[in-house]
């Protein structure tokens, strides 16, 4: 399994003054996708760790467009990072942004995980294409924040998981008295 690929989810606000239009339509964006999808997330990426502070990201940006790569530092201030512990995940990765590089953002696919309105097959939000990298099923129902929960519980199953097999081991080799 790859360390280095995390799901990054967006807790901050865009920096910059709060009367610049571009600031306040972001702020105003991340605000309303917060309350509406009762999360504290906003956005999320695949990031793949490259060191000294800097990421690859992956994922759909109504900011940048559509599906896009681009390399940034992820600040324990504005992100959340849990780790994707999959095999083949950077492959995953690179194999799926080849395929859907450069294609539109999904708007009404976004406002649809809250609506239940489906969305586009040929354009994509930031959390759809990441379960679909992640190979979720139906990744079109994922917002940033319940993309969050399920990898941890995930996480914290496969965590259990080990704690019971390590115990079973422990309780086999107890010498009998």
């Amino acid at each position: 399994m790859d360390n280095r690929i995390v799901l990054a989810l967006y807790k901050g606000n865009r920096s910059g003054k709060w009367y610049s239009p571009s600031v306040l339509q972001a702020r105003l964006g991340d605000w309303l996708i917060r309350k509406f999808t009762r999360s504290p997330y906003s956005h999320c990426e695949i990031a793949v760790n490259k060191g000294n502070g800097q990421y690859d990201c992956y994922s759909a940006s109504l900011r940048d467009g559509g599906v896009r790569m681009k390399t940034m530092p992820l600040p324990a201030d504005k992100w959340d990072l849990i780790p994707v512990n999959q095999q083949d995940a950077y492959i995953d990765v690179l194999n799926y942004f080849a395929q859907t590089r450069g294609k539109p953002y999904d708007f009404i696919g976004a406002c649809g995980v809250i609506l239940g309105i489906k969305g586009s097959l040929k354009k994509w939000f930031c959390s759809e294409w990441c379960a679909t990298v992640l190979g979720l099923v139906e990744p079109e129902r994922f917002s940033p924040n319940s993309l969050a929960k399920h990898l941890s519980d995930r996480i914290l199953g496969e965590q259990r998981m080990r704690q019971t097999l390590a115990r079973a081991v422990l309780e086999q080799r107890k010498i009998p008295r």
